[in-house]
């Protein structure tokens, strides 16, 4: 284990290490259907945890490009910060690791229990906006576990590496608010990043990097949808729920 070292607070700091810092595989991480290690990041005077998904430990899939996992789990990051949800952990790509390039993820010290299936009447609100952040990015893989709270009671949303599909994959497990009208200021924030996506240079130039332009032509589709029905959708025929759901 590398040594102990303060953990850097913001979220500047903590993607500068995460670009820079240098990894020190902990171990690998078990029950995961592809290689995800556990790493300590640090430069000398900070450290921190991370999940390392190395792009060569992905397993092929019939849908999804190869080799591309580990670039969609960055993007999910850039749009979950660009929306103001702040709900994934800091994410980035490392084109150089100990097994090759992937994805560096802050690591999230979970409580063991609280999961989706286990959340209160209190967390409604919270999950409204998860239940829209996974339909704006078509997320193919919404297991309950996914959906986690630190220990100081924090919502964490973690593994997104089949997400941004250019076609219909949703596959959730949080279908509470279907049929529901989407809270105005969720609305907003949603009209607000395809602007966004629209107008900003850095932020196309980032996604764009991250993604395919049919998929970030998608992406900008399914905002505009979202922002004319105004409506959580009810499920649609075929597969609607990940398997397994937690």
């Amino acid at each position: 284990m590398a040594s102990s070292a303060p953990r850097p607070v913001s979220l500047e700091v903590v993607l500068k290490l995460l670009q820079e810092g240098r990894i020190d595989l902990q171990g690998l991480m078990p029950n995961g259907s592809n290689y995800t290690f556990l790493v300590a990041v640090g430069d000398g005077q900070q450290k921190l945890f991370a999940i390392y998904k190395p792009t060569q430990g992905e397993q092929p899939l019939w849908d999804f490009p190869s080799e591309t996992l580990a670039r969609r789990e960055v993007a999910a990051f850039l749009v979950s910060e660009t929306l103001g949800w702040c709900f994934v952990p800091p994410t980035v790509y490392r084109a150089a690791g100990p097994h090759g390039p992937g994805s560096l993820q802050m690591f999230v010290q979970a409580q063991p229990e609280a999961h989706y299936f286990n959340m209160q009447a209190e967390d409604k609100t919270e999950l409204r906006r998860v239940a829209l952040f996974d339909l704006l990015i078509n997320n193919a893989d919404r297991k309950g576990g996914h959906v986690i709270k630190d220990t100081a009671g924090k919502m964490w949303l973690i593994d997104h590496g089949i997400c941004f599909h250019a076609q219909n994959k949703l596959r959730t497990v949080i279908w509470d608010f279907a049929g529901e009208s989407i809270p105005a200021d969720l609305l907003a924030d949603v009209q607000d990043f395809r602007d966004r996506l629209a107008s900003e240079k850095d932020l196309k130039t980032a996604i764009g990097t991250l993604l395919e332009p049919i998929e970030i032509s998608a992406l900008r589709r399914r905002a505009d949808k979202l922002i004319k029905s105004g409506q959580y959708p009810e499920p649609g025929p075929g597969r609607n729920y990940p398997w397994p759901p937690l």
